[in-house]
């Protein structure tokens, strides 16, 4: 065997089954073999080389694309930890991991508080886990250099980096002396605008810990006794004002479409206080625009019934007409034809089946009681 890799009850080495030693090299002999030649070839070339994955480097444009796309999600479901997870297997160094904050601050600037206070809520579960301090300070030293663009298209931009920048200090995510380090030192107005928001707000006596609540309690995180008063009041100014398009902002800003219920509950509640034609029409012109605008879907407008109609007992001893009116104001609603048949039916037992009428139900319960029938 060629090689001296041979030997009696011995293969020989590696290659030796496909006849490769068979071949000669020199292109001179007559029984030169290319095709052979081109296999040993082959067969040398595995020992050399060793294939292993690559990951291409994701290119700055390509992450904002992707963090644009993960925040819009974030500020649906509010997870941080797949924020951060998703963002650690990409495997970025700082240069890009900048960008982040940056993004995040860039598309929180037109929108609401509660999308603001979700911002800063991922800014703080950021740091230290995915972020140091020095990334997040240049990301924000990034943003103020862009403000002046920013501005453009969002007019507030500089007093909400202001206020993300002090949440940021009372969250330590950034060190307190960020703020007075680029005094001086910048040179936009817009820029110098921000900075002194963020003064103003640490400076504020317990400042640190009111910014907690620099956006405001906003959306699901409001205690529920406050949107209840918050829906009776945007209703008595509605009964006020008559304008519809008004009361239905104030709603929406509320942010809270799940519950919607309560303004139906409320609203009927009003109504029956009121007992006043024109109180029943303009509450039902509001549910109308309410429905044909699916703020209210059914099951929400048949859950606010049902929470009136069940406590309606109570209800009347305050307003002896309840049953009445109720009852009346559910037939306005299905005449205009935003209150389904099927909703009707879903109440467990309208107030005229119940009740002979409101003023003799209550009768026929207390002679009742006392062993007398009224004819």
């Amino acid at each position: 065997m060629l090689g001296g890799a041979g030997g009696k009850g011995v293969w020989g080495k590696l290659g030796d089954e496909l006849g490769v030693d068979a071949f000669t090299t020199d292109i001179h002999d007559p029984n030169y073999d290319s095709d052979g030649q081109q296999i040993r070839n082959m067969v040398t070339t595995l020992d050399e080389y060793r294939l292993k994955s690559v990951r291409p480097e994701i290119t700055e444009d390509q992450y904002k694309q992707f963090l644009e796309e993960m925040f819009h999600e974030y500020f649906e479901h509010g997870d941080t930890i797949e924020v951060i997870e998703s963002i650690k297997e990409l495997k970025l160094n700082d240069k890009l991991l900048q960008k982040t904050v940056q993004v995040l601050i860039n598309l929180a600037l037109d929108r609401k508080a509660t999308v603001r206070e979700l911002s800063s809520v991922l800014i703080s579960d950021m740091y230290g886990s995915l972020l140091s301090q020095d990334v997040i300070s240049k990301s924000f030293a990034g943003i103020l250099s862009d403000l002046p663009d920013l501005t453009i298209d969002a007019p507030e931009a500089p007093t909400v980096v202001g206020q993300f920048m002090a949440r940021a200090v009372a969250d330590d995510c950034l060190p307190p002396k960020f703020v007075s380090s680029f005094k001086g030192a910048v040179e936009s107005s817009e820029a110098m605008v921000a900075l002194e928001k963020a003064e103003v707000l640490l400076s504020l006596k317990h400042g640190i810990v009111r910014l907690d609540n620099v956006w405001g309690v906003g959306g699901g995180i409001r205690p529920v006794k406050t949107l209840m008063k918050k829906m009776v009041l945007l209703l008595k100014e509605y009964l006020s004002s008559g304008d519809v398009k008004e009361a239905i902002r104030c709603l929406l800003d509320l942010e809270v479409p799940h519950f919607h219920h309560e303004l139906v509950y409320e609203l009927l509640i009003l109504v029956i206080e009121s007992g006043k034609e024109n109180t029943s029409t303009a509450m039902s012109m509001l549910l109308k625009a309410l429905c044909e605008a699916c703020y209210i879907t059914t099951d929400q407008m048949t859950q606010g019934f049902v929470r009136v109609l069940d406590n309606l007992s109570d209800i009347q001893l305050d307003s002896p007409q309840a049953f009445a009116t109720f009852d009346n104001f559910a037939d306005v609603c299905f005449n205009q034809g935003f209150l389904p048949n099927r909703v009707l039916k879903e109440l467990p037992g309208r107030g005229r089946k119940r009740y002979v009428s409101e003023g003799d139900g209550g009768r026929l319960k207390e002679n009742g009681r006392n062993g007398h029938i009224s004819s």
